[in-house]
């Protein structure tokens, strides 16, 4: 057995899965008219964004692509007006649709566990007095890994240099090339909030010149 295996959940359960409990619970207790870091959401839109992302086909290409975002708006609303918020919790704890690969335990942990652990943060962060969750060591790995990719898209309004620095291990990565240089500090899923735009709650520490680090 290796290290990644004996260290899966209890149960085999993917990490994707136990971060989707996590949010489902924390949906629930908090109830449909809290506000979330997701300007302009409470959290039954969120809730309703992330039913339409897993059961809507048509939704998808707006996630991604702008110009097609209209379309993923009016599919959201009308989910939400669709289901109360209770009914829409218990349909995104069930989990995605039976076309959806996100079945596949592999490609819900590679496409997931980012989403689900910035969007749990989009509920617990919007309100003062909130004690940050860590990932566990597995996903905080993961999470490192992704942050290549991701951080290429985060800060590609910025001309900086960007350079990820965890606070756990030293370690650094690049995430943008580019002149002046700027270095955010923290652990690896501080630094995916920050990469995801929740600059406000991310809890990082930045340095560089200042212009650049305004660009950010």
């Amino acid at each position: 057995m290796s290290s990644e295996e004996a260290a899966e959940p209890a149960g085999g359960t993917g990490r994707a899965r136990v971060e989707r409990a996590l949010l489902a619970d924390l949906l629930a207790e908090v109830g449909p008219d809290r506000p979330t870091l997701c300007t302009g959401w409470t959290t039954h839109d969120l809730v309703a964004h992330l039913v339409t992302r897993e059961r809507v086909p048509r939704a998808g290409p707006g996630l991604v692509i702008p110009a097609l975002h209209g379309v993923t708006e009016r599919a959201e609303r009308s989910t939400g007006q669709a289901h109360s918020f209770a009914e829409l919790v218990g349909l995104f704890r069930s989990g995605p649709a039976r076309w959806n690969p996100s079945r596949l335990r592999r490609f819900d942990d590679a496409t997931n566990v980012n989403e689900f652990y910035v969007h749990y943060a989009d509920v617990d962060r919007a309100v003062p007095g909130f004690t940050p969750r860590a990932l566990d060591p597995v996903s905080r790995e993961r999470v490192w890994s992704a942050l290549r990719l991701l951080g290429r898209t985060g800060y590609r309004g910025t001309g900086a240099e960007v350079i990820a620095e965890r606070t756990d291990t030293g370690a650094r990565r690049v995430l943008r090339r580019g002149t002046p240089t700027v270095i955010i500090s923290g652990v690896p899923e501080e630094i995916l909030l920050h990469a995801f735009g929740r600059r406000s709650a991310a809890q990082v520490e930045i340095q560089g010149d200042p212009e650049a680090v305004a660009s950010l």
